[in-house]
C-alpha cells in the first residue's frame, strides 16, 4: 500500500515594530541577556499591558497580501501553560476571534493552499542549555508575532519549502518581519500525517516544534513520513504527540503528548481592550502597501524576459527589486541590468543583511545609462562588466572609465583584418574548424573580442571569419 504525506504548518513571524508588543521594550535582535525587559514583559505583579497598534497594522498588512479577510472586531485571550521561557505561565494570544482568517498563499504549480487564520500574540522567551544547566533570556519574551496557520493542504516535502519560501519573500518584500530564518524571526511548527493514497480522512498528526532551517525542514518531515508509514505497515497506531528534530541524528523524537485547545484553558485577557478595524483604517493600510510581490515577479518574467529564478531573487529584498527596475526600464537589455545586480553587485555582499541594505555606489541612473550605452551598440558586453566593477569601487559614471576608442566601435575594414590576422595566428583551431568541428570557431572570435578590446560586433565578426575560412 502506498502513503500520501499531509501537512500543514503555523508559521510564527516576528513583526519588524522597533517596541514590543505590550510594552516599550526594545525588539533589536541579540544584545546582553535580560537587558530588553522591563516589569510588564517579565510580568511582575501589578503591570499591566498596552496594545501596540503597529502591531495590528503589519498583522493586516500581512493579512491583505496573503488574501484574507480582515476581521472588524477581534480580540486577546490568556493561553494558559506552564514553562519557564512564559513567567507570566501565560501567554496573551489570540484565540476564537483572531485578526484575519481564511486567506490563501499560491505555488507555482497553481495550487492554493489555504490558510486558517493569522492571529496576533507575543513571542516567549529563550532557554540556553549548557553543560546540563539551563539559562533564561527574556529578551525576545513579548517580541510581537503573527502566527499564521494553514490548512493541511501540503502533500509534499517541495511544496512546504516553496511555501514557507513563498511567506518568507511576501512579509519581508511589505516589510512587515525580516524574516531571518537564523535569527528564529521566521520558524515554523509543521504538522505531519499520512494516509493511504486515494482515502480522504486523514490520519493523527505529530507536530514537529520550532523548524527555522529549510534543510532540517526536509529531513524532519521526510523522516517523520517514513516513521508513521512504518508504524502503519507494522499494524500500529501513530500517537498524537509533539516532537522535535535532532539536527545530530536526522530523526524527529517525542516530547509530550499534543495538547489540544481546551489543555490551554483560553479565556478573554481581561487587561486588553477589543480590536476594531474599521474600513477606513484597512483600506488606509492597503493604500501603504507595495505593489503584489507575486504579482511583481510575474511582471518582470513577462514585462522585462527574465527567468523565474532570477526575478524571484531581485523580488525578494523590495530595495532590489526598486533600483533593478529603475535601472532596467525603458531599456533593450533588462537581463543585463539584472545580471549586474545578480552577479557583480551580489558578490559584493556577504551576508543576506548586507543584501537587505543594498549599499551599492552606482545609483540606478548611472546603471541605466550604462545599459542605454549597450542599447545604442557603443559598447559591447565585455565592457559592461570591465566598467561597473570601475563604477563600483568608485561611485563615478562610466563616461570616466570609457575612453572615445571605446565608444568608436570598429569600422568593417578594421574587422576584417584583425579577422583575417586572427586566423593567421590560430592555424590549429582554423584546421579544426574547416575539419568540421564548428566549435572551433569560437576559439577564434574570442581571439578578436580581445585583440579589439571588446569592440568588436561579435556577430560580425563570426560572419566574417565564417567568410574567411570557406576556402
Amino acid at each position: 500500500m502506498n502513503y500520501e504525506l499531509v501537512c500543514g504548518l503555523e508559521t510564527h513571524v516576528e513583526l519588524a515594530t522597533k517596541t514590543k508588543i505590550f510594552c516599550s521594550c526594545s525588539t533589536e535582535f541579540g544584545g546582553e541577556p535580560n537587558t530588553h525587559c522591563c516589569p510588564i514583559c517579565i510580568g511582575l505583579p501589578g503591570t499591566l499591558p498596552k496594545l501596540n497598534k503597529a502591531v495590528v497594522e503589519y498583522a493586516v498588512a500581512a493579512g491583505l497580501v496573503t488574501h484574507c479577510k480582515i476581521s472588524p472586531v477581534s480580540k486577546m485571550d490568556r493561553k494558559n501553560y506552564v514553562y519557564p521561557d512564559l513567567p507570566k505561565a501565560y501567554q496573551i494570544s489570540q484565540y476564537d476571534m483572531p485578526l484575519c482568517k481564511n486567506g490563501w498563499v499560491e505555488l507555482s504549480n497553481g495550487r492554493r493552499i489555504r490558510l486558517n487564520r493569522i492571529h496576533i500574540e507575543e513571542d516567549a522567551g529563550k532557554l540556553v542549555h549548557d553543560r546540563g544547566n539551563t539559562y533564561i533570556d527574556y529578551n525576545r519574551g513579548g517580541v510581537p508575532l503573527i502566527e499564521i496557520v494553514s490548512e493541511p493542504d501540503l502533500r509534499s516535502i517541495d511544496e512546504v519549502q516553496e511555501y514557507v519560501e513563498t511567506l518568507q519573500m511576501i512579509l519581508r518584500y511589505i516589510g512587515v518581519s525580516d524574516c531571518k530564518m537564523q535569527e528564529g524571526s521566521l520558524r515554523c511548527d509543521v504538522n505531519v500525517s499520512v494516509r493511504p493514497e486515494g482515502q480522504e480522512a486523514f490520519g493523527t498528526r505529530a507536530e514537529i516544534k520550532n523548524m527555522n532551517s529549510f534543510t532540517h525542514m526536509a529531513k524532519a518531515i521526510a523522516y517523520e513520513f517514513d516513521r508513521q508509514t512504518d508504524l502503519l505497515m507494522s499494524g500500529e497506531e501513530v500517537v498524537q504527540e509533539t516532537r522535535r528534530y535532532d539536527e545530530g541524528t536526522g530523526c524527529t523524537e517525542g516530547m509530550r503528548d499534543k495538547e489540544d485547545a481546551d489543555d490551554y484553558r483560553y479565556f478573554r485577557e481581561p487587561d486588553l481592550v477589543t480590536i476594531r478595524v474599521t474600513d477606513e483604517m484597512r483600506e488606509s493600510i492597503r493604500a501603504k502597501m507595495p505593489e503584489d510581490p507575486q504579482k511583481r515577479l510575474a511582471r518582470f518574467v513577462a514585462d522585462y524576459g527574465l527567468p523565474e529564478a532570477d526575478a524571484r531573487q531581485l523580488i525578494e529584498h523590495r530595495r532590489i527589486a526598486d533600483y533593478f527596475e529603475a535601472a532596467a526600464k525603458g531599456t533593450k537589455n533588462s537581463r543585463t541590468a539584472a545580471n549586474c545586480i545578480l552577479e557583480q553587485m551580489f558578490a559584493r555582499f556577504g551576508s543576506e543583511a548586507e543584501k537587505d541594505r543594498f549599499e551599492v555606489a552606482v545609483s540606478p541612473a548611472q546603471l541605466h545609462d550604462l545599459i542605454l550605452l549597450l542599447d545604442a551598440g557603443k559598447i559591447r558586453k565585455n565592457l559592461i562588466k570591465s566598467t561597473l566593477e570601475k563604477m563600483l569601487d568608485s561611485g563615478k559614471p562610466a563616461s570616466d572609465f570609457l575612453s572615445e576608442k571605446d565608444l568608436a566601435g570598429i569600422s568593417a575594414e578594421d574587422l576584417r583584418a584583425v579577422c583575417r590576422k586572427a586566423a593567421e595566428e590560430n592555424a590549429a583551431a582554423v584546421a579544426d574548424y574547416r575539419a568540421g568541428k564548428k566549435k572551433a570557431l569560437g576559439a577564434i572570435v574570442g581571439a578578436v573580442m580581445k585583440a579589439t578590446k571588446g569592440r568588436a560586433n561579435p556577430q560580425e565578426t563570426q560572419k566574417i571569419l565564417t567568410e574567411l575560412l570557406k576556402g
